[in-house]
């Protein structure tokens, strides 16, 4: 997830602007928790689902070498 579209409770502010504490600490938590689900986060649907066909033709291509 990413703290673009999300709105503080605390200010009504985009969190991306970080304008008041409990803003910069989410920020702050999100930029941390990145890893591979942040990787894919700013991927659209239709991205994903070329990136699993593309992985699943490689696959096949790899099992049907070994063959």
């Amino acid at each position: 997830m990413t703290c673009d579209r999300l709105v503080c409770a605390n200010c009504a502010a985009p969190v991306s602007e970080g304008r008041c504490p409990v803003c910069r600490a989410s920020r702050a938590r999100l930029q941390q928790e990145g890893g591979l689900a942040g990787l894919f986060a700013g991927l659209s649907p239709a991205a994903l689902v070329a990136l699993l066909l593309i992985l699943l033709i490689a696959v096949a291509v790899l099992a049907h070498q070994a063959a």
